[in-house]
């Protein structure tokens, strides 16, 4: 029998997409996964041989602790926690209620800390890894995008923070960076936007509008031109096997191609580059 079979694996955020896409593929190389999902229909929909779906929301202290309880009580070692949940809000710094900045950080950072925290202590004991699902918008924050990629570079120095910490015990702190990939979180995404978009004032609007809207654009054309899920899920896949896995994954060619460039580009010429991008989805001004 293949040593994955008496390993555990914790994927949150497994209802759809990449998380949904990782528990299949990591379960059909024989691990046991547990699948972070928040309803019972998604526990309907993604359970299946190997895969056992835990009701979890990263943000809930007490499902936090059920899990950390449920993998204590495992005899099988605890091989990977893959911190994959996340939402993404977009709107102009200015505009996006203080509420909504902080559902972000709460979701796509401070969930992540949580889970971690709750099971580094298995992590520790079976010399096992935490993969943090990040973004290339933990390399770059494009206008709008202020509370996400402030969550993932935050995100990102966490990662670094706890490689440097537990790498000396055996634990590895993998960091997995997508580009586009279609799922169902830009479609979502859009539609969020658009209901904070609706909330502007007259005066935000006239300076803010066509800005969402090109990005609105942008991202789904982004999502559109994008890799599967299933591709995605691949390179998790590889980051939870590796012998030897590097610190940080890219996921798509576009990944693979600006998260270099960011770094041999100076801010302002980085500025000019995203802006003449953005420029081209603009909506077009229409006269009567």
């Amino acid at each position: 029998m293949p040593k994955q079979t008496q390993e555990l694996i914790v994927v949150t955020g497994a209802s759809t997409g990449m998380g949904a896409s990782a528990a299949r593929e990591l379960a059909r190389r024989g691990f046991h996964v547990l699948a972070g999902v928040r309803r019972d229909r998604d526990a309907d929909t993604i359970r299946s041989p190997g895969i056992e779906p835990v009701i979890l929301d990263i943000t809930e202290p007490e499902q936090v602790e059920a899990l950390a309880a449920r993998v204590a009580g495992d005899p099988r070692a605890l091989h990977a926690l893959v911190n994959n949940a996340g939402i993404q809000v977009n709107a102009p710094v200015e505009a996006l209620p203080m509420a909504q900045w902080r559902r972000v950080f709460e979701v796509n950072l401070f969930g992540h800390i949580a889970v971690t925290q709750a099971l580094l202590p298995a992590l520790l004991r079976s010399k096992g890894r935490v993969i943090n699902i990040s973004s290339i918008g933990g390399k770059a924050a494009m206008a709008t995008y202020g509370a996400y990629a402030g969550a993932k570079f935050a995100l990102e120095a966490v990662s670094d923070s706890l490689r440097r910490e537990v790498a000396s015990l055996g634990v590895q702190v993998v960091v997995v960076e997508p580009g586009g990939i279609r799922t169902e979180m830009a479609s979502r995404g859009v539609a969020t936007a658009n209901h904070l978009a609706a909330q502007m004032t007259p005066e935000q609007t006239e300076r803010y509008g066509s800005l969402v809207q090109a990005n609105n654009t942008l991202m789904a054309a982004g999502t559109a031109s994008g890799v599967t899920a299933d591709a995605a899920a691949r390179v998790i896949a590889k980051a939870v096997t590796s012998r030897k896995p590097r610190t940080r994954y890219t996921v798509g060619r576009d990944a693979a191609l600006i998260i270099p460039l960011i770094r041999m580009l100076s801010d302002r010429t980085l500025d000019r580059v995203l802006a003449a991008n953005l420029r081209r989805y603009h909506p077009k001004e229409t006269t009567a």
